[in-house]
């Protein structure tokens, strides 16, 4: 089969390229070298939906930051995925740096973000009661907010699922051909061919332009690591708050989660591609940087896990997205870091536009779905719904992870699903199950059991990510 459309890369921009191709009568196929969507800098970032305010005006970050920050609402609404509208604070610890907010807001202002405005210290303290004594003012944004990011991806992807988009996952490409109708995309095994291909993979996306010999732009990879509170600590503070930011990006950040959690973090430091490891020194910094915004930061012994992120930071400074110079009807995407979570919806727009452009004949879907089926989540219902619910499947009365509240009939849906779970770490990404207080110690072989029986696989065969990574290795008498 030649496919209208191939999307490389299933994080969150290249889910929602392919969900905004099956608007049209196309035939449209996502790919991903991971074992699931949101394998890699979807699953590790803040989530923030950020307003707008810190891109260059005129740039590509700014147009699509406004743009998709406004779209992300009703986005979050059609796929049913957790988005709550969560303003920023910009923190000013010092009248000597009052200038740069100024700056920021009229950055902001130019940019078109609504309703941007500096308050100082007294509306501050009163909007955020546990900031530092030090803040003397601070820039509001009240049109951000917060997602899940891995939900948004895995969300986008199966609704493109849904509306006839096929995918194929742990597909690493090896080499990309121009042929006389098509272009070849092969990982050294399978190919999947089609009339216009699209690279959206992130910190990769630097060694496919490479492939096709258009390697005119670098991927920096910066680390960026982070610590999750316990949701007993997420009320200390109510928005986003950012330090000003720096060469370096937005700077360590206190926020709460889509998901009712604390967030702190990121750092951000030059590594290799393949480095998502926490360190020490690493973690220390940020419990530092956070703690000189919110100086009551809970007690360490509240963290219940720490992770890593890669940001791909293009050498251009911008968002790249432009088609190849020596495949006519590649299109490449590159150094989508931060904004491009809260850029991605109108990153989807922009795309489908670019390969119109090209040539890309659109005729309307009439039958695009935009929303996907409801996700039961049991946490979420009143007891007389809950009471309904067990008495439609009894599945959904009996709780697998303790800590979240997460049903026997929850993580069945999740591996039933289109581009269903079929992992731990997937099955995670879509229940929250292991994402509590024990991190997946109670529950974790409870998931095992169903994802076998589920798929019809021996136990042995049921991995924690996909491809090596096995929870049995055989059985004891």
């Amino acid at each position: 089969m030649i496919y209208d459309v191939l999307v490389i890369g299933a994080g969150v921009t290249g889910t929602l390229i392919a969900r905004e191709l099956t608007k049209y009568n196309l035939n449209v196929c996502f790919i991903d070298k991971g074992p699931d969507a949101a394998n890699a800098s979807s699953r590790a970032n803040s989530g923030i939906v950020h307003a707008g305010f810190d891109a260059e005006s005129g740039s590509l970050k700014a147009k699509l930051n406004v743009r998709g920050c406004a779209m992300m609402k009703d986005l979050a609404r059609d796929l049913d995925v957790a988005y709550r509208n969560t303003p920023s604070l910009v923190i000013c610890l010092s009248e000597d740096d009052r200038g740069t907010l100024e700056e920021l807001y009229e950055r902001g202002i130019k940019n078109g973000v609504p309703n941007l405005r500096i308050i100082e210290k007294d509306e501050l303290r009163e909007l955020e009661p546990n900031v530092s004594e030090n803040a003397v003012a601070a820039l509001y944004a009240p049109s951000a907010g917060i997602v899940s990011p891995y939900e948004l991806a895995i969300a986008a992807g199966e609704n493109a699922v849904q509306n006839g988009a096929d995918y194929f996952f742990e597909f690493e490409v090896k080499s990309i051909n121009e042929e006389k109708d098509f272009i070849a995309v092969s990982d050294g095994n399978r190919c999947v061919c089609a009339k216009y291909v699209v690279s959206a993979c992130g910190i990769r996306s630097d060694e496919i332009a490479e492939m096709t010999e258009d390697k005119d732009f670098d991927i920096i990879p910066r680390k960026g690591e982070y610590m999750l509170f316990d949701k007993s600590c997420a009320g200390i503070v109510k928005n986003v708050l950012f330090p000003l930011p720096s060469k370096k990006g937005k700077g360590i950040l206190v926020a709460p989660t889509a998901d009712g959690n604390l967030l702190v973090g990121p750092n951000a430091n030059i590594v290799e591609k393949d480095d998502t490891d926490t360190t020490t020194a690493g973690l220390d910094e940020i419990h530092k940087g956070a703690l000189s915004l919110v100086p009551s930061l809970p007690p360490l012994k509240n963290v219940i896990t720490s992770f890593a992120g890669l940001r791909a930071t293009p050498s251009t400074g911008d968002f790249i997205i432009k088609q190849s110079n020596t495949i006519s009807n590649l299109l490449h995407l590159a150094g989508i870091e931060s904004p491009g979570l809260a850029s991605s919806p109108a990153i989807a727009e922009y795309v489908v536009q670019k390969l119109s452009e090209m040539g890309l004949e659109l005729t309307e879907n009439k039958k695009f779905e935009p929303t996907r089926p409801k996700v039961t989540r049991i946490r979420e219902l009143s007891d007389k719904e809950i009471q309904e619910k067990i008495k439609e499947d009894p599945s959904y009365g009996k709780i697998v992870c303790r800590c979240e509240t997460i049903t026997e009939g929850e993580i069945i849906d999740a591996i039933r699903r289109p581009m269903g779970a079929r992992s731990v770490d997937a099955v995670k990404r879509r229940t929250r199950a292991g994402m509590g207080r024990c991190q997946g110690g109670f529950c974790m072989p409870r998931v095992t059991e169903i994802l076998a029986r589920e798929l019809g696989l021996d136990l042995s065969d049921i991995t924690k990510y996909g491809k090596e990574s096995k929870l049995l290795f055989g059985k004891i008498k």
